[in-house]
């Protein structure tokens, strides 16, 4: 049966190119289509990332009752398609990818669930609605698929209870936590029945192909992470009420500089629902007898009030919080804050405390600043003081209750609630023997495994040995090396083991092994800025590769603020290269040094080249935020490995430059280098859309979009799981380094010339006279135009690429020349805020 969502398609797979699942694990369930059954907002989700990975789907929901004639019977599916490519944050990387999702429903449906290899029920938490729909999937499934359960937190052996052995066989919980295209962490329960295979497919399957982060659960209450956050979350309600702090006093101090979300406790729990938190505290109060804190999982008096006016948080738009209307003299929106104590409502406070403002000093050192924390004496310190105490000794005695060891539980709460340190991973940070020291001096009854482990003379629960990366096991009473996947290549290990070739302040050239180099940025505290220091680095790899030392080089980096690789929501740091320094070329531009300036831009451009026109592979593997410079670095090679977030753009025109290492030129190859040499075709509207890009300064939010901006070429590869791109990078590297690789030559261009900026210049007139851009908005747009269209030559004029680079020179000098550019260089500098004059 064919059924149309309605939804605008585009051509399955949409140009993505993955990588084949790790090595080392036998498939022996591919997963090529998946049926989603509930097509509510998870549903929904689950379905769109699921499309982003590009796997299709089969989207199941009920006939709603009372249809009117003509009205599709599979609706609420189509709707539920609909709103998902309306979701915000975006579910899907790009909208056109909803054309990989089927409607479906139950009554006309069965058998396209005979089609789907993993079967995954998102329906209400109710079991016996659950166990109606387990009937239904028992008499339509095939044989041998596998069959998951999104639940929260019902448990494995209720829903398995009425199944076939074959299908408990198959079954599992897969627990996604919304929502699914952004949070990393997936749950995974199996059942004494679940075969081993099952669950190592589904592991391999989330992990390398969704690119999530798997944490082993056990069949519990809350399984691992929702057991630790909502215990932290009473935590908090107890030591608030007792050092008589007020809402943004607690999350000011359990904001950032605790290593938590930046929303605070109350602002996360705006957004994640006060009913849903209720519920999963209930959860464990029903279900845990045993649990040691059972009684303090009841919402105080306080917060039933709350439940009681219907005040849910964002989706009620009034919890913790209330956003108004109201402005206040800066144009900022105003928020009101709750009183627990009294339910009123008054705006809210910026809290100052001494201790956070020391710990925000070492804001990319979540260790160091929860030292810094913990240290103070004023109420922002004994909260986080009692607060972690209270996590530490819960979490420990939660072993090996709901997960084997503490690796699983760390990782759970960094992807599933966004800490920057997992508990244990807190507690090294803080120092376990003087903790516990203080902790038994406070009457405090520490964990015996943790007081056994200290006194086997292990200080710490993670440590370095011999390159390798120890747990304690607090089971066994020994140390473990840190389970890794096959996927993830581990930088550090590579150093410690002698892999560093040559490295200066800002980069370092490292030995991956079987013949690849890698070039890697090292100044995450800047967003890796381009410095004079990478460049010579990169020329120093590249003279490594024309003497034969190695065959390919790689272009990545992989840093961390913790002193060793963890798998994380992306590779450590923040940005793959946020561009250029924008201190330097500000300072070089008001001391008039333009012949220095000059002899920089043609320094950059030589080097990207020589990289791109090298006669042995350089692969590039930008992640996170690759914008400006970073970019023209990224496309100028032979291939390039993305993750599927990813930010890109040639943002120049928003500081009142246009790109000048290259960009233009990549641009103009990448639209106009396509077109056959003996088709006769109008360059107009191609450098048109080239010009949109860089003059309105555009940011792909995906792999997807920047395919389609043509930032990523269709043969680039997108990693989904993130940790796994310097791996995949080295992989592709070794293939085009054996495959009789062949750089490509440099091509000439047929341009618009002075014909082809005519039209633009019309419509930059209109925008300015419109409001919609100021007049040096229009000036720097004008040069970009001037650079794409060829500069002052005819119409159909062929230019060579050094002739564009020259432009890009010319124009970025002149434009850095102007008052208006060198205030908004100065004004982001100062503010990190664009500056529109």
């Amino acid at each position: 049966m064919k059924i149309h969502s309605g939804v605008e398609s585009a051509p399955r797979g949409s140009g993505f190119q993955l990588p084949e699942p790790r090595s080392g694990v036998q498939m022996t369930n591919e997963i090529r289509k998946v049926a989603v059954l509930g097509a509510g907002v998870m549903g929904q989700g689950i379905a769109a990332h699921l499309a982003n990975a590009g796997v299709e789907s089969v989207l199941y929901d009920i006939v709603p009752k009372g249809l009117a004639d003509g009205e599709p019977r599979s609706k609420l599916a189509i709707a539920g398609i609909k709103n998902a490519t309306k979701l915000r944050p975006a579910a899907f990387f790009d909208k056109s990818l909803a054309s990989m999702v089927t409607p479906a429903n139950y009554e006309d449906d069965g058998a396209l669930l005979g089609e789907c290899d993993l079967i995954i029920e998102v329906v209400v938490e109710r079991l016996d609605i659950k166990n109606i729909v387990y009937k239904w999937v028992a008499e339509h499934r095939r044989p041998g698929s596998i069959v998951a359960s999104n639940t929260s937190g019902l448990p494995l052996s209720a829903m398995a209870e009425s199944m076939s052995e074959e299908m408990r066989q198959h079954f599992l919980i897969m627990h996604f936590f919304n929502p699914v295209r952004y949070m990393r962490l997936l749950e995974l329960v199996a059942g004494p029945d679940t075969r081993p295979d099952v669950l190592s497919a589904i592991a391999d399957f989330s992990e390398a192909r969704l690119g999530k982060g798997i944490v082993y659960a056990k069949d519990t209450p809350n399984f691992v992470a929702n057991r630790i956050g909502t215990y932290g979350i009473v935590s908090v309600f107890r030591h608030m009420e007792r050092l008589d702090m007020t809402i943004e006093e607690v999350d000011t101090a359990l904001g950032k500089a605790a290593g938590r979300p930046k929303l605070g406790v109350f602002g996360l729990g705006d957004l994640v629902g006060l009913d849903t938190i209720d519920h999963v505290l209930g959860n464990v109060f029903n279900h845990c007898p045993d649990d040691e804190e059972r009684k303090a999982h009841v919402s105080p008096s306080w917060y039933k009030a709350l439940l009681e006016e219907g005040a849910l948080g964002n989706k009620t738009k009034k919890g913790f919080y209330q956003r108004t209307r109201e402005r206040d003299a800066k144009g900022r929106r105003i928020t009101l804050a709750r009183n627990w104590k009294t339910g009123e409502y008054a705006p809210k406070q910026r809290p100052r405390f001494d201790s956070v403002k020391q710990a925000l000093a070492f804001k990319d050192d979540p260790a160091a600043a929860l030292r810094a924390l913990l240290r103070g004496d004023d109420k922002a310190s004994q909260l986080a003081w009692a607060v972690s105490v209270d996590a530490w000794i819960y979490t420990a005695n939660r072993i090996p209750e709901i997960a084997d060891d503490i690796v699983n539980i760390d990782r759970g709460m960094r992807w599933g609630f966004n800490w920057d340190l997992g508990p244990f991973e807190s507690w090294d940070a803080a120092g376990v023997a003087d903790t516990v020291e203080r902790m038994e001096a406070e009457g405090r009854a520490v964990t015996p495994w943790v007081k056994a482990m200290l006194a086997a003379g292990r200080t710490s629960f993670y440590a370095l040995e011999d390159g390798v990366q120890t747990y304690w096991d607090a089971g066994e009473g020994v140390a473990k090396p840190v389970p890794m996947s096959d996927g993830w290549l581990n930088l550090h290990t590579l150093k410690s083991t002698s892999g560093v070739v040559k490295k200066n302040d800002d980069a370092s050239l490292i030995d991956m092994g079987d013949g690849i180099l890698l070039l890697e940025f090292t100044k995450p505290d800047t967003f890796n800025a381009l410095e004079q220091g990478m460049f010579e680095m990169y020329n120093s790899a590249l003279d490594l590769l024309d003497a034969d030392q190695f065959d390919a080089l790689v272009v990545g980096s992989q840093q961390s603020p913790y002193g060793t690789f963890r798998p994380s929501a992306g590779p450590s740091g923040q940005a793959f290269c946020a561009g250029a320094n924008l201190m330097v070329v500000g300072m070089m531009a008001m001391q008039g040094d333009w012949d220095g300036l000059d002899a920089m831009i043609k320094g950059m451009q030589d080097i990207l080249r020589r990289a791109q026109y090298c006669s042995k592979p350089v692969v590039t593997a930008p992640y996170a935020l690759v914008l400006g410079g970073g970019l023209e670095v990224a496309m100028q090679s032979a291939a390039t490995v993305t993750t599927g977030e990813v930010f890109m753009g040639l943002v120049e025109a928003g500081m009142g430059v246009l790109p000048a290492g290259g960009g233009c030129k990549e641009m103009l190859r990448r639209y106009l280098g396509p077109i056959p040499k003996a088709v006769n075709v109008d360059p107009n509207p191609f450098v048109q859309a080239a010009f949109l890009n860089m003059g309105l300064a555009k940011v792909s939010t995906s792999a997807a979009e920047a395919q389609n901006m043509l930032y990523l070429r269709p043969e680039d590869k997108v990693v989904m799981d993130a940790d796994r791109i310097l791996a995949v990078a080295k992989q592709t590297a070794v293939g085009l380094a054996n495959s009789a690789y062949r750089a490509p030559t440099p091509l000439t261009f047929k341009v618009p010339g002075r014909d082809g900026v005519a039209p633009i210049q019309m419509q930059l007139n209109d925008f300015v006279s419109g409001g919609m851009a100021s007049e040096h908005d229009a000036h720097v747009a004008l040069k970009i135009a001037h650079v794409l269209c060829g500069g002052d030559v005819p119409a159909g004029a062929i230019v060579t690429e050094q002739d564009i680079l020259d432009l890009e020179r010319e124009g970025f000098l002149s434009l850095l020349g102007t008052e208006k550019t060198q205030a908004r260089i100065m004004h982001f500098i100062q503010t990190g805020k664009p500056l529109r004059n």
